[in-house]
């Protein structure tokens, strides 16, 4: 199947089928703020703008990367795209190998006319660092849409789970390293939804990235998806044994941070609401990335990114405020987050 074909796919599933991990969930649950019955609060003066990568996010929220290279893609992607310059987050695309390989489909991608100022991020396979990319692949793709930084993204389950998939792994830390050091640009490392260890995470930091996505379990599982797609029973079975895989976000957010407390951290990976964002912002993350809650506001309309965002930042507002936070720093502070049953 070729990639435009695989792109199309993903984005079917993602909207038909149940593609959450069956058991294992984000860890977000074992914890609670700590209710102030007296704030000391104006809500209207909660402030959420949060930095990162260079920018202010008027909202601490990142539309994950998702999809591009077909023209249901392109749509999804511009209405993405004006949601986010209308109320300051952040957005990555999906790969970006098909705007590299097959001109015709760049378009799909480029979406700063839309969204001329906000923090946007392009994205590359990791993988593809084994099979020919190198530094000028990744400028590349910056170029193509103008991007504030590249994401790289790490999903080795997902592909040996796929008959077509990419098998080859080794040497690419050293590979990242080159980008990290060439590209010009921050470089941003995440998984997509099977987490990132403290381990993995150091060795990163020491590559040179300026961030990492840490993209955790609880969310979509991408064996499931790789489910919906396996072409015999054979792999059909085997991207169901590995349905519960992965580190919870919550884990991966808190060991990463406490391995490497100064290197920014994105949570993502099974965040729906916006108390999930707080308590990953209380947790350490600059930011909060979603993808299927937009990718379902975007298949409607640009209203329907907008009142996503809004939902999310009303309720996030909500949280600090009852958990006497005026801004992101306070939101922090010991005490306000606890575990629920210690």
């Amino acid at each position: 199947m070729d990639h435009q074909a695989r792109k199309a796919d993903h984005i079917r599933i993602n909207l038909e089928e149940a593609v959450t991990f069956p058991r294992l969930t984000t860890g977000l649950e074992r914890y609670r703020f700590v209710h102030q019955g007296l704030p000391e609060l104006d809500l209207a003066a909660v402030d959420l703008r949060s930095p990162l990568l260079g920018k202010v996010l008027g909202v601490p929220l990142l539309i994950s990367s998702m999809t591009g290279g077909t023209e249901q893609a392109e749509l999804i992607n511009r209405r993405l795209a004006a949601g986010a310059q209308a109320r300051g987050i952040a957005m990555g695309l999906g790969s970006q190998r098909t705007g590299l390989e097959l001109a015709a489909t760049a378009e799909s991608f480029r979406v700063r006319r839309e969204a001329p100022d906000i923090l946007l991020l392009a994205n590359l396979g990791a993988v593809q660092l084994n099979k020919g990319y190198g530094v000028d692949h990744c400028r590349r793709a910056v170029e193509m849409i103008e991007a504030d930084a590249l994401i790289l993204h790490l999903n080795p389950l997902q592909e040996v789970l796929q008959a077509d998939g990419d098998w080859h792994w080794a040497g690419l830390l050293a590979k990242i390293e080159e980008v990290c050091r060439g590209l010009g640009a921050p470089v941003v490392v995440k998984e997509v939804g099977w987490g990132i260890s403290a381990s993995l995470a150091r060795d990163l930091a020491a590559a040179g990235v300026a961030a990492i996505d840490v993209a955790g379990a609880g969310g979509t599982s991408w064996s499931e998806v790789e489910y919906h797609r396996a072409p015999t029973e054979r792999l059909r079975r085997l991207a169901r044994t590995f349905a519960d895989w992965g580190i919870p976000t919550a884990e991966s957010l808190t060991t990463v941070g406490a391995a490497l407390p100064h290197l920014p951290r994105i949570a993502s990976g099974g965040i729906r609401d916006g108390i999930d964002v707080a308590k990953c912002l209380a947790l350490g993350a600059s930011a909060a990335g979603l993808a299927s809650p937009f990718l379902k506001a975007a298949v409607q309309s640009v209203e329907a990114v907008v009142d996503t965002i809004d939902a999310l930042a009303d309720e996030l507002r909500i949280a600090m405020f009852c958990a006497g936070a005026g801004d992101i720093a306070a939101l922090r502070e010991p005490g306000r987050l606890v575990l629920a049953n210690p």
